[in-house]
């Protein structure tokens, strides 16, 4: 871990225990909580002491997560419990959630010096209160299009987790049991945080700059070390696509090998798949946001709504307009 997350991590002498306080917003996937929980709990067994105390909160005393699985004796939003990390966990579309109460909780939470941070959905909470405002973050990879096309000037980045001064972002799913051994590492040490991972069975403990996706090619990238990192590239710039002579520069090869290579393997250009990435995430956003259909052009990198529409039909069978009325059908 870089020396400069580390010392956003403790804060001069580190309080035992760590209070970390979790807000699971109904509808939170479980596996992202489960990511942040449990390394805590396995963390306090391990070491036979009481090193941090996890505390929910919500309007309700119990929340349902989007399985069975329920987290209850939560105390209200809007306690002053006193918390060193207070962490926004939201799953299903985050956009929609509309929480005066809870934006204003955490600005408050976040002037009285509590670290905050969201986990898969969560960030678009922190990011819709303006609490990300000229801070870099990340966000679960399904919702970075959207993000930067609501928010274009916040510095998102494809990451498994961003620690930037008060706040953490974490992708969720998996992400967060690399995050949270980065903070049992900073505060306990590497051996320690090695034990719980070992613990979980988790044998390899991921960078923080490690991407959130594996590719959309599977094996199919075995077949040549120049496809990956192309398409890797394709996904972090869907709002600003690169030209084929950049993805060229990326594979180290010449935009002639490139095309030759994706044709041989793929049975398409490297602009033609790109352009198909682009549209099926656009595909994403007209049928599960309210994002209007130039938005999505911009944010999805195209020049225009026109042009984008006329894209869309080709690839989808109908306009973004008629997609999405027949999305909600």
């Amino acid at each position: 871990m870089q020396k400069t997350d580390a010392s956003i991590l403790k804060k001069g002498a580190l309080p035992l225990p760590f209070r970390v306080g979790i807000v699971p917003v109904p509808g939170f996937a479980i596996m992202s909580y489960a990511s942040v929980a449990d390394p805590l709990r396995a963390a306090n067994l391990l070491s036979g002491k009481r090193l941090y105390d996890i505390l929910h909160f919500g309007h309700e005393t119990q929340v349902a997560s989007s399985g069975s699985a329920v987290i209850t004796d939560c105390e209200p939003i809007g306690s002053n419990t006193p918390l060193d990390l207070l962490l926004v966990i939201a799953g299903g579309d985050p956009f929609a959630v509309k929480d005066r109460v809870l934006s204003d909780w955490l600005k408050r939470r976040a002037r009285g010096g509590v670290w905050l941070g969201g986990v898969s959905g969560g960030p678009v909470i922190l990011a819709s209160a303006g609490l990300m405002d000229g801070r870099r973050m990340t966000v679960h990879w399904e919702h970075a299009a959207e993000m930067t096309g609501r928010f274009p000037d916040l510095i998102v980045e494809k990451r498994l987790y961003v620690i930037d001064r008060d706040r953490v972002t974490c992708g969720g799913g998996t992400a967060p049991l690399d995050f949270i051994y980065a903070l049992l590492s900073d505060h306990h040490g590497s051996d320690f945080a090695r034990r719980v991972s070992d613990w979980f069975l988790h044998t390899e403990i991921r960078a923080a700059t490690s991407p959130q996706q594996s590719g959309a090619l599977g094996g199919e990238t075995t077949r040549s070390p120049h496809i990956q990192p192309v398409v890797a590239a394709m996904q972090d710039h869907v709002g600003d696509p690169l030209s084929l002579e950049q993805l060229a520069l990326i594979a180290g090869i010449s935009a002639r090998q490139l095309n030759r290579i994706f044709v041989q393997i793929l049975g398409v250009s490297a602009m033609t798949y790109y352009r198909r990435l682009r549209l099926d995430i656009a595909q994403r956003l007209v049928r599960g946001s309210a994002m209007s259909v130039a938005a999505i052009a911009e944010a999805t990198g195209f020049s225009n709504a026109a042009h984008f529409s006329t894209a869309y039909a080709t690839h989808v069978g109908r306009r973004p307009s008629a997609d999405r009325k027949a999305a909600v059908v």
